[in-house]
C-alpha cells in the first residue's frame, strides 16, 4: 500500500472537527512534504516523526512522502497531529495490517524518543469524535482520564509510546481499559459567607446577582468585604448541568489548566484577575489562533475584577460586547476564533485614590480626584451592571459581636436554588433560563407590570437616572427579588428595592 488514511482532530475556538491524514509514498528523493496548511509547530514535525519513528524499532520509509491534512483549506495549528501522520506513514509503507485504523481517531504529540507527550484541547477532541460516530480515540495517556470525561459509548485508549501504539494496531499488545475518573459534585471551595460580618447590603446584593444572573458592582472601602463577598459567590450558585460542564471543562483544557486530577467541573468557575492583566490575558489571544482568556474561563461562573478602576481603560472596554452577547470573537489572520463567556460579572472599586478605611469621614481627596478616579469605570461599562451597590465601613461591634446569626452559603444557596428553579418553570417556554436572560421588550411588553407598582421604576427614568437599559434591567432584578420571597409577580416594594439597588439610592 502505497497510500494510507488516518484521522485526527483540529479544533477552531472550542469546537472540533475530523481532520483526515492522507500519507502517499512515491518515487524520488527521500523527502517528507506536509501540505494542508500547517502551522509552524506541524511545519517543524518532518524531523519529531524521523526521530519517533525510528526510535520505536521502525524502519523510516525511503520514499518520497507526501502528507496532507484534509480540508486543506483550512488552516491547521498544534502538535496534535504528530501521531496520527507517523501512523498513516507507517501504514503506507506496508508495515501495519489493512484496516487496522478503521473507525479510529489519534492524538498526540510525539517526542524524539517515541514516547507520546500530552497536548491540550483533548476534551473537545474527543468530543468532536464522538459526534461523529467514532468508535476508538487514541490519545496520550496523560490525557486519558480527561478524554474518558465524555461518553461510555466510546472507547478511550491512553498509550505511553509509539511502540505500544503499532503493538496495539497489529494485535500484539492489549491495553486495558480504564474506568472513567470519578466526579466529585460539590468541589466546595470552603469559603462561607458566614465569613463576612457587618454588610447587611453586600450580603443581600450578591444573593440577589447570584438568584437571577446579574452582573455586580460594589464601592466601598478597603477591608468592607468587597473581595470576601465576590469569592463566595461562586459558592451560592447551583451546579453545572451535564452540558455546562462539559462546555466549562473543554475552555480550561484548551487554555491547558484543567485540575491534576481531571474531573469534570461541576462548580461555576472563579476568575480574578489582577489589575495589570493585558486586554489578550483577560478576552483572549495569542500567536496565530487566539487561546481563550480569563473571561472565557470563567464561563458559567464568575469573573471579578478587584481594583477596577486600576485596569487599563481599555481592557475594561474590552468587556462591553461579551457581557451583551455571551461571547467573545477574536479575529486574527490565521482566522476568527469564537469562546463562549457568558459570565457574572462582580467589579469592586474604592471610592476614591487614598482608600481610607474608615471610608468618606476620613477621605483626603478632592471632589474632582474622587469624580475622575470613578469615572475610569465608563458609562456605558457600569450601564451594563445590574447591581450598583456601596458598602460602608464595617463597625467594630459587628466586627467582634456574635456570628452565629448570620446566615451559611448552604442556606443562601438553597433560597438561591429555589428562585432559579422558579425563574426556569418561568421563562422555559419562551427559552430563557435565568431572569437576566429574558430581552428587555418581553419584560416590557408580555410581561408588563402595573403602573401602580412600577410607579418609582417610572419616575427613576423619567428624572434620567435610569438609561433605557438600566429601566430593563431593574424590571430583571424586580422579578428576582420577587422569586427570592417567594411570590408570583413583583410587588411594589420589589421594584422599589431593584431602583435602589441598581442606582445605590434609596426609592
Amino acid at each position: 500500500m502505497s497510500v494510507a488514511r488516518a484521522r485526527s482532530v483540529a479544533l477552531l475556538g472550542i469546537e472540533g472537527y475530523l481532520v483526515e491524514v492522507e500519507a502517499d509514498l512515491s518515487q524520488g528523493l527521500p523527502k517528507l512534504v506536509i501540505t494542508g496548511l500547517p502551522d509552524t509547530a506541524l511545519g517543524q514535525a518532518r524531523d519529531r516523526l524521523r526521530a519517533a519513528v525510528t526510535n520505536s524499532g521502525e524502519g523510516w520509509p525511503t520514499s518520497r512522502i507526501t502528507v496532507n491534512l484534509s480540508p486543506a483549506s483550512v488552516r491547521k495549528q498544534g502538535s496534535g497531529f504528530d501521531v496520527a501522520m507517523a501512523v498513516a506513514i507507517l501504514q503506507a509503507a506496508g508495515v501495519l495490517p489493512a484496516g487496522a485504523l478503521r473507525d479510529t481517531v489519534l492524538v498526540g504529540e510525539l517526542a524524539l524518543d517515541g514516547r507520546i507527550r500530552t497536548v491540550r484541547g483533548v476534551l473537545p477532541a474527543v468530543l468532536a469524535a464522538s459526534r461523529a460516530g467514532i468508535g476508538r480515540v487514541v490519545v496520550p495517556a496523560g490525557n486519558a482520564a480527561e478524554a474518558r470525561l465524555v461518553s461510555a459509548d466510546l472507547r478511550v485508549v491512553g498509550v505511553d509510546n509509539l511502540a505500544d501504539l503499532l503493538a496495539m494496531l497489529r494485535g500484539t499488545l492489549e491495553i486495558p481499559d480504564e474506568p472513567a475518573p470519578e466526579v466529585d459534585p460539590d468541589q466546595d471551595s470552603g469559603l462561607d459567607l458566614a465569613d463576612v460580618v457587618g454588610q447587611p447590603d453586600g450580603r443581600a446584593a450578591v444573593e440577589i446577582a447570584a438568584a437571577g444572573g446579574h452582573h455586580l458592582a460594589m464601592v466601598g472601602p478597603p477591608g468592607s468585604g468587597k473581595t470576601m463577598l465576590a469569592e463566595r459567590m461562586p459558592g451560592l450558585l447551583p451546579p453545572l448541568s451535564e452540558h455546562e460542564s462539559l462546555e466549562v471543562t473543554a475552555v480550561h483544557s484548551i487554555a491547558g489548566v484543567l485540575p491534576p486530577d481531571c474531573a469534570l467541573i461541576r462548580r461555576p468557575p472563579y476568575q480574578a484577575p489582577h489589575h495589570t492583566t493585558t486586554m489578550p490575558a483577560l478576552v483572549g489571544g495569542g500567536a496565530g489562533l487566539a487561546r481563550p482568556g480569563a473571561l472565557s474561563l470563567a464561563h458559567r461562573g464568575v469573573l471579578f475584577l478587584d481594583e477596577a478602576p486600576e485596569f487599563p481603560r481599555g481592557v475594561l472596554e474590552s468587556l462591553r460586547q461579551p457581557l451583551e452577547r455571551g461571547q467573545v470573537q477574536i479575529s486574527r489572520a490565521a482566522g476568527i476564533v469564537t469562546y463562549p463567556s457568558r459570565v457574572q460579572l462582580v467589579v469592586a472599586a474604592n471610592p476614591c485614590p487614598c482608600a481610607s478605611p474608615r471610608g468618606d469621614a476620613l477621605c483626603t481627596c478632592p471632589a474632582a480626584t474622587r469624580r475622575r478616579y470613578l469615572r475610569k469605570i465608563s458609562g456605558p461599562l457600569l450601564d451594563r451592571i445590574d447591581l450598583q451597590v456601596k458598602l460602608l465601613p464595617v463597625r467594630p461591634g459587628a466586627l467582634l459581636g456574635p456570628t452565629d446569626q448570620l446566615e451559611s452559603s448552604a442556606a443562601v444557596r438553597e433560597r438561591v436554588r429555589l428562585a432559579r428553579e422558579a425563574a426556569a418553570d418561568r421563562w422555559r417556554p419562551y427559552g430563557w433560563a435565568t431572569n437576566a436572560d429574558v430581552p428587555g421588550p418581553s419584560l416590557r411588553q408580555n410581561f408588563r407590570l402595573p403602573r401602580s407598582v412600577r410607579r418609582t421604576l417610572d419616575m427613576a427614568f423619567e428624572n434620567g437616572a435610569l438609561s433605557a437599559r438600566g429601566y430593563d434591567r431593574v424590571l430583571r432584578i424586580s422579578w428576582t427579588v420577587c422569586d427570592l420571597a417567594g411570590r408570583t409577580m413583583p410587588a411594589g416594594d420589589d421594584v422599589d428595592q431593584a431602583v435602589e439597588l441598581r442606582t445605590g439610592k434609596a426609592a
